[in-house]
């Protein structure tokens, strides 16, 4: 293949794939990790504050477990609204403005919670945050997967993932000064504080490249891209490799095996649907190349077209069979983590005796443990592969919460100790997704898919409490808590078993 006026033969879409992937990491990558990933760590800052301010509601406002359900799940329902709409928005309206609109709708509804006086209001304002929270994070997660090179894809994504169980870990051990001391009010007067990123993104984050060419935004696209590769090139001091020496196979099949010289098809998104949406899933659960039958030239009426695309097509052909695993991955992730999150601090104080300082700090050190968790992954997935990762961390959840659930659940410490080793495991599944999602799907319907993830990300986060709470409001014990959340996870071990690998290949190899 060769290039002319620095753009590949095969059209803007192969071009813009190839001269992303062929960037070599620098301060670029670091300082919009870094901005993209503040926004996350507040965004998963105000997503735990909830759980955080449960045992004070409770004790001031003299909550009923089903009242203390429903504060929790509100904040649930939201995201899950909003992880809908903003999958429309960020394929729609582009990645860094969806965000920010996300942020700023976060930062304000947390103001407004601090100035709840009952359990109406404060339920109202956080289904309102949960519709900025929802929305964020998937669509931040797309961003970065679309800058990154496919042969770090997993440990760059992963790194900036961390970010989130580190919001969450924060809010944990600012809870246990703040909430004694200041009152659960001064919480989210915090969580209001990223309001301020709302108005900088914008201006410091440049849009999506990939996301520009499918709305047929060429030249916005190859100006942005100039610009970058213009603040890369300053940044390591050498000129980035030319996006031909991308076309030159490093293998006989003309695969890229993520070194970076290994051929780069055009982005899936400017073939014709009927070509991206194969019948025949052919990328099995293996490194197995794409579809033998796809043609790596898109067609000349389509490419940069800007077709939109559309819901409808998650559901068919190779994308049916990715849509369903993913979702299945996501449910019970999430069903699982916070089943087990929500409920912790209140567990400690209400059926240990334990008092509210104790109580967060055996909550900060499970999130510290799934910091870990997520970071381990991160240096591994890209030579372990995402299929293998998950089974792995499902199956490490499910032996540690049935070890808690055989071992009775008879103590605050017993549980702090096992629920910190669920931890490390599922936080490193919900890292992970994030990363695996957004790579099964086309550019043009990316941030959809990763949405739709989120949706079940959502279901999970509000069934897991709920039946947690319905447990113990209905007097069962804990080791039926902990014995039905392990059963879940084993589901997910095996719903894993099912998932596409997607290691070591370009977004566009993925899709064509």
């Amino acid at each position: 293949m060769t290039t002319v006026a620095g753009r590949s033969a095969a059209g803007p879409a192969g071009s813009i794939a190839a001269r992303l992937e062929r960037l070599p990491h620098s301060r670029w990558h670091v300082k919009v990790r870094f901005l993209i990933g503040t926004v996350t760590f507040f965004e998963a800052f105000d997503q735990l504050m909830a759980a955080s301010a449960l045992p004070v509601l409770t004790h001031d406002w003299r909550l009923t477990t089903g009242q203390a359900t429903f504060a929790v799940t509100a904040g649930s329902i939201g995201m899950l609204l909003g992880a809908l709409a903003a999958g429309w928005l960020g394929d729609r309206l582009g990645r860094v403005r969806t965000v920010a609109l996300g942020v700023a709708v976060t930062a304000l509804a947390s103001l407004a919670v601090a100035l709840s006086n009952g359990i109406e209001p404060f339920a109202l304002f956080r289904f309102v945050q949960g519709l900025g929270i929802g929305g964020v994070v998937p669509v931040a997660a797309t961003y970065i997967s679309e800058i990154a090179r496919a042969d770090r894809r997993g440990r760059f994504v992963l790194l900036y993932e961390m970010i989130f169980p580190a919001g969450l870990a924060a809010a944990s051990l600012v809870a246990v000064w703040v909430v004694p001391h200041l009152g659960w009010r001064a919480m989210f007067v915090i969580g209001a504080l990223p309001a301020l990123l709302a108005a900088l993104l914008p201006r410091q984050v440049a849009e999506s490249p990939r996301w520009l060419l499918t709305r047929g935004r060429t030249h916005e696209a190859e100006r942005i891209l100039a610009s970058i590769e213009a603040e890369v090139a300053r940044a390591t001091a050498t000129p980035p490799p030319p996006p031909s020496r991308l076309s030159e196979p490093a293998t006989g099949n003309g695969i890229d095996t993520g070194t970076g010289t290994g051929s780069t098809p055009p982005d899936a998104d400017s073939r014709p649907a009927h070509d991206s949406v194969s019948d025949s899933d052919s990328d099995l659960p293996s490194d197995s190349a794409p579809d033998s039958g796809s043609a790596s030239v898109p067609d000349a009426r389509t490419a940069g077209a800007g077709a939109p695309g559309r819901l409808r097509e998650l559901f068919t052909g190779r994308y049916l069979r990715r849509t369903v695993v993913v979702s299945g991955l996501w449910f019970v992730a999430y069903y699982v983590n916070h089943g087990i999150a929500t409920w912790l601090p209140s567990l400690y104080t209400k059926n240990f005796g334990l008092d509210l300082t104790t109580a967060l700090v055996y909550t900060l050190l499970s999130n510290v443990t799934g910091l870990l968790g997520t970071l381990l992954v991160a240096l591994v997935i890209d030579r372990v592969g995402r299929r293998p990762a998950m089974v792995a961390a499902f199956t490490g959840t499910a032996l540690a919460l049935g070890t808690l659930a055989l071992a009775g659940a008879v103590s605050g410490e017993q549980v702090a100790l096992f629920a910190s080793c669920s931890t490390f495991f599922v936080y490193a599944i919900n890292a992970g997704l994030y990363l695996y999602t957004p790579e099964l799907y086309p550019t043009r319907n990316r941030a959809k898919g990763a949405a739709f993830g989120g949706l079940w990300n959502r279901a999970g986060v509000i069934l897991g409490p709920i039946v947690v709470g319905t447990i113990l409001g209905a007097g069962g014990s804990l080791i039926l808590v902990f014995a039905q959340l392990a059963g879940i996870a084993a589901v997910g071990a095996v719903i894993g078993l099912f998932a596409v690998e997607t290691k070591g290949k370009t977004l566009e190899e993925l899709n064509t």
